[in-house]
């Protein structure tokens, strides 16, 4: 029987963790070795920006889609843009204010951000862009969510179901990990963790080209 990361049994998660962490050190070495420094550039900025601004606008957004390689030519694109900035900024406020909650987990803060951003067109359904954004706005706090990082963890014999609340179970699954981690997990934020489940999710395949 597998693991779940949705209702984790404490013995069974303990047992399971050091073997996670095994895989999680050499990947994080294989994808900063293996993407080039610069790619993330763009979500540093974003998150530079969001931290002064105290919310992102449909700038920061557009930038987040082409980071995370998503088409643009789709109709939430469309119904977004058509929003004023100020609209969007709103709504994304409340997100920082949220994912920086330190009163409650970070599953919860995860949980909560992933509910406001669902307001904007584009973000109803899916976790991809919406942790993008959520990560941009804390990102020593969340993470990113994709389909590598859900192929990581079924290939690490985990389960995260896509029932309503998937983020936050993921973020609060990231939370264990990094408390259960000892001295393996010293320096590691979630995002860390995030880059590590996204290159053994890819098997090892670079995404993006190597550094020179």
């Amino acid at each position: 029987m597998k693991t779940t990361t949705d209702t984790p049994a404490d013995e069974e998660f303990a047992a399971l963790c050091g073997r996670v962490w095994d895989v999680l050190a050499p990947a994080r070495a294989g994808y900063l070795a293996g993407v080039s420094p610069h790619y993330d550039e763009v979500l540093h900025e974003v998150a530079q920006r969001t931290e002064h601004a105290g919310s992102l606008g449909k700038t920061d957004i557009a930038a987040l889609v082409v980071w995370k390689r998503f088409s643009a030519q789709t109709r939430w694109v469309t119904e977004l843009m058509s929003l004023p900035d100020t609209q969007v900024r709103a709504v994304t406020e409340r997100v920082v204010t949220a994912v920086h909650d330190t009163t409650i987990s970070r599953g919860e803060a995860a949980r909560t951000g992933r509910g406001i951003i669902a307001e904007l067109p584009g973000f109803r359904t899916g976790d991809a862009l919406a942790s993008a954004i959520l990560t941009a706005a804390a990102p020593q706090r969340m993470a990113v969510y994709d389909s590598r990082v859900q192929h990581a963890l079924d290939t690490l014999g985990l389960t995260l179901t896509p029932a309503p609340g998937r983020y936050g179970r993921y973020l609060q699954f990231l939370d264990d990990l990094l408390g259960h981690g000892g001295q393996l997990a010293d320096g590691w934020t979630a995002r860390d963790i995030d880059t590590a489940l996204y290159w053994t999710g890819g098997s090892g395949n670079p995404p993006h080209p190597a550094a020179p």
